[in-house]
């Protein structure tokens, strides 16, 4: 059982560094293409990837799995939620979109009761608080210098929060592959009636970057840029796989605050890439957020007996 604690933690961590990998990919297009070819692309580039996973760790007869509407609400949830993050990092600075993102480990915290029957304490979901707290130095409201945009990141972590929290649900008979086959199609799916919706409705520009990178009509990509938007493709199934997999052999409580190794590289990407330096106000609410969600997770180690570790153990 502790095995399958430390299993769920790696795969946590390795997964968000390799998901990270996308932010600078998606970026550096970001203001010449539509996020919804970057999306299409990157799905028929992983699909093979993952449908070779699925035949080597389950057989392929496990995609006409019973539990096939869950699967595919999970999968539409997560469509929306990094759609909506892509579109974020359209307009903000890599340092900013992801800190926001990072209340989705808190929103993963204060939902494993109610949806999952962990156990979670009232000094836990305080931390919350916390959290909320950060965001609101972060966005600075009332100083002139908010971006809607920020919005679409938190709504990002909130509907990556419950989609994890779906995978841990589900997990005790779909196995990560599964899980990342059907995110796949659904990323696939969801873009193109996406583009198809706003070709037919006429809509091909737009003030906002979001928004303009969301209604931008689809061109024929450059060789340079179609191998950014091609490299997603193999970083999304390796992510997928990863993340879905810690969530699935860890408790959704405990692993979740791992999440904030992904501070580490964003930042990093947007100075190296894109010459961003994060601006204090996002330093110290970031460093709120991510404060909150390590104080919940000490504070749930004390207040839980060791059996708590692998509540609900879908061994």
């Amino acid at each position: 059982m502790q095995n399958r604690m430390v299993g769920g933690i790696l795969s946590l961590c390795l997964g968000v560094l390799v998901f990270s990998l996308q932010d600078p990919l998606v970026k550096a297009v970001s203001s010449g293409y539509p996020v919804t070819e970057v999306m299409a692309i990157r799905s028929i580039i992983a699909l093979p990837i993952l449908i070779v996973l699925v035949h080597a760790d389950v057989g392929l007869r496990a995609i006409l799995s019973k539990r096939f509407g869950l699967l595919t609400i999970r999968a539409f949830i997560q469509f929306t939620s990094y759609t909506v993050y892509y579109l974020a990092i359209a307009a903000l600075p890599l340092a900013d979109a992801v800190a926001l993102y990072f209340m989705a480990p808190l929103c993963i915290m204060a939902m494993a009761g109610p949806y999952l029957g962990e156990r979670v304490s009232w000094q836990t979901l305080s931390t919350v608080l916390i959290g909320m707290f950060g965001v609101l130095v972060m966005l600075r409201p009332g100083a002139g210098l908010f971006d809607w945009a920020a919005l679409l990141s938190l709504g990002s972590a909130v509907l990556y929060a419950f989609s994890q929290l779906m995978a841990r649900k589900i997990g005790d008979t779909e196995s990560s592959t599964v899980m990342a086959f059907y995110q796949n199609g659904a990323y696939l799916v969801g873009a193109a009636v996406v583009a198809g919706t706003f070709h037919i409705a006429g809509i091909t520009h737009a003030v906002h970057p979001s928004l303009e990178f969301l209604v931008r009509p689809w061109i024929w990509p450059t060789l340079p840029d179609f191998l950014k938007m091609a490299a997603c493709g193999f970083v999304a199934a390796a992510g997928m796989i990863l993340l879905s997999q810690g969530y699935r052999l860890a408790p959704a409580n405990r692993v979740a605050t791992f999440e904030y190794t992904g501070i580490l590289w964003s930042p990093l990407w947007g100075f190296l890439f894109f010459a961003e330096v994060p601006r204090s106000a996002t330093v110290i609410g970031a460093a709120l957020i991510i404060g909150a969600g390590l104080l919940a997770l000490n504070t749930e180690r004390r207040a839980s007996p060791a059996p708590a570790l692998v509540a609900r153990d879908p061994a």
